[in-house]
C-alpha cells in the first residue's frame, strides 16, 4: 500500500491547526472561567449566555462536529456526566431536558449539548408529528452517517431526532422548547444572545457556586458510603 504523501498529511494537520485556532471549544482560554467539571474526554461548562440558570453545555474535549460524530468510545462517559448533570439540576432546580441543535443550527461548530433544568417535558410525537424516538447515542451516529444533519432533544423520558427543516425547528423551539424555558424564567420573552449574555453574568455565578457545593455534598457522601 502506498503511503501517504507528507504534502497531504501537513495539509490535513495545518486544516486541523486551522479549525481549533477558529473554534471557540478549542481554545481553553476562552471558556476557563466558564468550565465546572472535566473527565477524561468530557467538559461539563456553563453556557456564557444563559436561557435560564443552570444552562449548561457537555462538550467533547476532541473536535467533533456534532454528536453524531463522536466515537462510540465516550458514550459511557457522555452517559455517566449525564447522570450527574440530572442529580445536580433535580436537587438544585427541575428535571434535565437535552437538546441539540447538530450542526443545523449551531453558532459554534463543535459538539456541544444544552442541559436545560426546564423539566418535566414530555414531547407529543403523535401531536405535533415530527421526529423520530431513539433510544442511543448509535441511533444519533447511524442517522448522522445515513442522512447528515439533525437536531436533537431529549425529554423526561425519551431522545428524538427531527430532519433539518427550518419549520419543524422553528415549530419546537416555539411550541415545545420555549414554553417550558419561560416558565422557568423571569423573562417571557425570546432574547437575543447579545441580551442574555449581560443579564447572565449573576445566573452563571450562581450556577458555579451551587455545583462546587454540590460536588462537596457527592464526594462527602461517597467518603462516608
Amino acid at each position: 500500500m502506498q503511503r501517504q504523501s507528507s504534502a497531504s498529511s501537513d495539509t490535513h494537520s495545518t486544516s486541523m491547526l486551522d479549525i481549533k485556532r477558529d473554534c471557540t471549544f478549542c481554545q481553553i482560554d476562552r471558556i476557563a472561567p466558564l468550565i465546572m467539571k472535566e473527565t477524561q474526554n468530557l467538559r461539563l461548562v456553563a453556557d456564557h449566555a444563559p436561557l435560564v440558570e443552570g444552562h449548561i453545555l457537555i462538550i467533547p474535549k476532541q473536535h467533533y462536529t456534532c454528536y453524531g460524530d463522536v466515537s462510540s468510545s465516550l458514550d459511557d462517559e457522555l452517559f455517566e456526566l449525564k447522570q450527574e448533570v440530572r442529580r445536580f439540576f433535580e436537587l438544585y432546580y427541575a428535571e434535565p431536558v437535552y437538546w441539540e441543535h447538530g450542526i443545523f443550527h449551531q453558532t459554534v461548530f463543535h459538539a456541544h449539548l444544552h442541559c436545560f433544568p426546564i423539566g418535566p417535558l414530555t414531547y407529543d410525537l403523535e401531536h405535533h408529528g415530527h421526529g423520530q424516538r431513539i433510544h442511543s447515542q448509535e441511533d444519533i451516529r447511524s442517522w448522522h452517517q445515513q442522512n447528515g444533519h439533525y437536531f436533537y432533544l431529549e425529554d423526561t423520558h425519551y431522545g428524538y431526532l427531527f430532519p433539518p427543516k427550518p419549520e419543524t425547528y422553528s415549530s419546537i423551539i416555539k411550541n415545545v422548547l420555549g414554553p417550558a424555558v419561560t416558565a422557568h424564567s423571569s423573562y417571557k420573552q425570546w432574547r437575543l444572545p447579545q441580551e442574555r449574555q449581560i443579564d447572565g453574568k449573576p445566573l452563571i455565578a450562581s450556577v458555579i457556586t451551587r455545583w462546587k457545593e454540590f460536588e462537596h455534598d457527592e464526594q462527602a457522601d461517597a467518603r462516608s458510603s
